[in-house]
């Protein structure tokens, strides 16, 4: 039996984590200030994102390729996106993504404080994508920069200032594909030049369709990549037998540990959808337009699925949603599995021990982004 559902909460300020672990044993579903129902629980977020015709993803009123589309629309451009993130594609890139990270694990001090989020997170990040995208290395402070400030304005709640920040991002990825365009012929061969000479329904990607897909490959996964990397190094510093035990393990075991890991502490907070008709979920009547957000962070510690929450990769990774579930799951699961395998691998094999910075604890991040904001650490 529940209470009654609470109505109108904020999450502002909040550890979204440990907020959603307090509501989550009485509240299946709840209603937040923006007037969002948001699911808690495992079994609700499943059945409402496997269920596309009741809940679209047709949310926002800024074009998503192909996330934000549903049904045939959805599928074709997925179709042109999977071709870049399949297994054969991504192949070549992992000698590429591996010489990043033991060039930036060189160039980190050691014995000195250092933030895991920013200093090795953010910037194996945007080098690992720049060099899959063919991005120029000059990009990178301005990248980094961004990264900072469109965190600030996510967590800040200012929609003009997040409006400023997503169209400075734009401008940064209309700076990299239009010269490719002007060039036709004579464009360097990468990913990028690629994607703008794609075709759907007989025509060329818009710049529109293009600054989108490369928006979420980048704007997105920067940060979520950021995040994933300070929450791996948190768990490693804080566990030295895990950190050693992850040291010598075979590569699918380091895959599985990680994807354990991101579950019990899930960056990847919620995507959203809306209601096609009136949805009853979580014992609650949803009228029909209504916006509803799939709580990734919380239905992954969902103690009725996770048997309280203890570290169990075998057993868990059937029902791990970090990368989502069903059609609009995230196409670039196998990227992000491979750089944060590289990354974490080419960290413990640089140094023989990562300490949490005695006197400085890692600092959550707060609503609405997941994952900590900084995770001060010391390479030995």
């Amino acid at each position: 039996m529940t209470d009654h559902m609470p109505d109108d909460l904020s999450a502002a300020g909040r550890d979204l984590r440990a907020y959603t672990d307090e509501l989550r044993p009485r509240h299946p579903v709840v209603r937040n200030v923006a007037g969002e129902w948001v699911l808690l629980r495992h079994a609700d977020v499943v059945a409402a994102a496997l269920d596309h015709e009741r809940f679209s993803s047709r949310v926002s009123r800024y074009l998503q390729v192909p996330n934000g589309f549903d049904g045939e629309e959805h599928a074709r451009y997925r179709e042109v996106i999977a071709r870049y993130l399949s297994h054969d594609a991504l192949a070549p890139f992992v000698p590429v993504f591996a010489s990043v990270a033991a060039r930036l694990m060189a160039e980190l001090p050691r014995r000195t404080v250092l933030d895991a989020v920013s200093e090795i997170g953010a910037v194996f990040a945007v080098r690992a994508q720049c060099k899959w995208l063919g991005w120029p290395a000059e990009l990178e402070p301005r990248l980094l920069a961004w990264m900072e400030e469109n965190h600030a304005a996510s967590r800040s709640g200012d929609r003009a200032w997040m409006a400023d920040v997503a169209d400075q991002f734009d401008r940064i990825i209309l700076s990299v594909i239009l010269p490719r365009r002007a060039a036709a012929g004579d464009a360097p061969d990468d990913v990028t030049t690629r994607l703008c000479r794609e075709v759907v329904d007989g025509r060329l990607l818009t710049e529109a369709e293009l600054v989108s897909i490369l928006r979420n490959w980048t704007g997105g996964d920067l940060g979520s990549i950021a995040l994933c990397i300070g929450v791996l190094v948190a768990q490693v510093a804080g566990q030295p037998e895990l950190a050693e035990r992850l040291r010598t393990a075979p590569d699918g075991e380091v895959e599985a540990a990680i994807d354990e890991i991101l579950r019990l502490d899930d960056p990847f907070v919620s995507n959203r959808r809306i209601t096609t008709c009136p949805v009853r979920i979580g014992g609650q009547e949803i009228p029909g337009g209504a916006r509803v957000k799939l709580h990734w962070t919380s239905a992954n510690r969902d103690e009725a699925v996770f048997d309280d929450n203890r570290f169990d990769p075998e057993r868990n990774a059937a029902a791990n949603l970090v990368y989502g579930i069903g059609e609009h799951a995230c196409p670039g699961r196998l990227l992000a599995t491979w750089e944060l395998r590289i990354v974490l691998q080419a960290l413990l094999a640089s140094v023989q021990s990562i300490e949490l910075a005695p006197g400085q604890p890692p600092e959550r991040e707060v609503a609405p982004v997941g994952g900590y904001r900084r995770v001060p650490v010391i390479l030995r």
